[in-house]
């Protein structure tokens, strides 16, 4: 009798454990909104997304910021751990679930050079808003364009804010001289505004209030530091010139170079392919937010386009000098976008490995950068950075340009 009860009581012990060993394993996360936090020092950085789908499978999640929503696939469970990548930039975001609406882990870059530990964050579900609802209606609107200096005492680099303002609805984003900063979403409450955005390579927080109905003060936030930001109104900011960083060195006329694609086969210039045509070169890293707005710009416009005469090659500098880690993370960046053209794996990320690969320039300043070649294989123009959609009108002129000047080119 002893020994079935004990039996009995075992069988029973071993039933709870299994019970709640599935339990554990079928927890997902919660379909809808999330509104999640990164904690960095003395701040926390807001962010939005949503969850669709019920089946790992069928699971996407959405980051979003402003009028973008990101997809992230390739949901992963583990017990009661959920692992959320970010195939683009190579990074992932992981916790542990509680209740399946309840996120807390951290986000990571991952195959860096200089791996970190990450930054933590947690989320919760629900339609909590990015930033609590303001107290007190605006008095002053934010909209329009702002000349911005964002850094330290004495060593302040100089940005454009374009703003949009709807109520107490905040959008828009800061331009600097090797790009912008996307897609910014915020709110206003009395003189106070603030913005955050991450679409999944950094996080960003801008806080601020304005001192006058024409000029602001506040922080501009990032996972690593926190530096003063100064604003004053002004419809005709802008930055410098965007071909005026980088040049063709005394006496060149014309670039060379010689790179692998991603089938392992070298391309050149000298190609016969390219003979004859105006060719578009993107300086580009798959790790870098502003070359993916680049990319979904020009991967669209050559299947529109290259019938015309055009063709486009994308350098690629990777965050390791790896072909077939270059490949990996190439590939990713071409389905995601139906990239049509030739990308080269050309080095390691950064402006010193981009302008040693292209010694005939002054040198590549920032990514991306983007030179224009004629008909007879000289450089005509060489434009650095990108204003994405996120800056609007600024991104409107942009595309205006960029179509000109190829008419012209095609034309001679």
């Amino acid at each position: 009798m002893r020994n079935f009860k004990l039996s009995g009581y075992l069988s029973f012990l071993f039933a709870l454990i299994l019970f709640g060993a599935c339990q554990s394993q079928t927890q997902r996360l919660q379909e809808g909104r999330w509104r999640g936090e990164f904690m960095v020092p003395d701040h926390t950085i807001p962010f939005i997304f949503e969850v669709t789908g019920q089946s790992p499978e069928s699971t996407v999640v959405y980051l979003i910021n402003g009028s973008e929503r990101f997809p992230l696939k390739n949901i992963t469970y583990r017990n009661d751990s959920v692992f959320i990548p970010v195939d683009l930039y190579d990074a992932v975001l992981s916790g542990k679930l509680t209740g399946g609406n309840s996120l807390s882990g951290k986000f990571r870059k991952l195959n860096s050079e200089k791996p970190g530990e990450g930054i933590p964050f947690k989320a919760e579900a629900g339609e909590t808003p990015r930033f609590p609802k303001g107290s007190e209606a605006s008095s002053v609107s934010i909209s329009g364009t702002w000349d911005i200096e964002i850094g330290s005492a004495g060593n302040m680099d100089k940005t454009v804010g374009n703003f949009e303002q709807k109520e107490s609805s905040l959008t828009g984003s800061i331009l600097t001289t090797t790009g912008d900063y996307r897609f910014l979403e915020g709110s206003v409450d009395g003189q106070k505004f603030s913005l955050s955005a991450f679409s999944g390579n950094s996080p960003y927080l801008v806080k601020c209030e304005l001192t006058s109905d024409s000029t602001f003060s506040g922080e501009f936030v990032t996972s690593r530091y926190s530096s003063k930001m100064e604003g004053k109104r002004n419809p005709k900011a802008a930055l410098a010139d965007p071909y005026s960083f980088s040049k063709l060195k005394e006496g060149q006329t014309a670039i060379q170079f010689s790179f692998p694609n991603l089938d392992h086969q070298q391309v050149s210039l000298a190609d016969a392919k390219y003979k004859g045509k105006v060719v578009i070169v993107s300086i580009l890293g798959s790790w870098c937010p502003n070359c993916m707005d680049e990319t979904a710009f020009l991967a669209p416009w050559y299947k529109e386009n290259r019938g015309r005469g055009v063709e486009i090659i994308g350098l690629a500098f990777e965050r390791k000098n790896d072909f077939e880690f270059a490949k990996r993370t190439l590939s990713r960046l071409k389905d995601r976008f139906d990239i049509q053209y030739e990308l080269l794996f050309a080095g390691l990320a950064g402006t010193e490995s981009a302008s040693k690969a292209l010694p005939a320039l002054s040198g590549i300043a920032a990514f991306p950068s983007t030179i224009f070649i004629d008909k007879k294989g000289n450089v005509r123009k060489i434009h650095t950075g990108f204003s994405g959609p996120a800056t609007g009108k600024f991104y409107e002129e942009f595309k205006t340009e960029f179509n000109s000047l190829i008419d012209d080119l095609l034309k001679e």
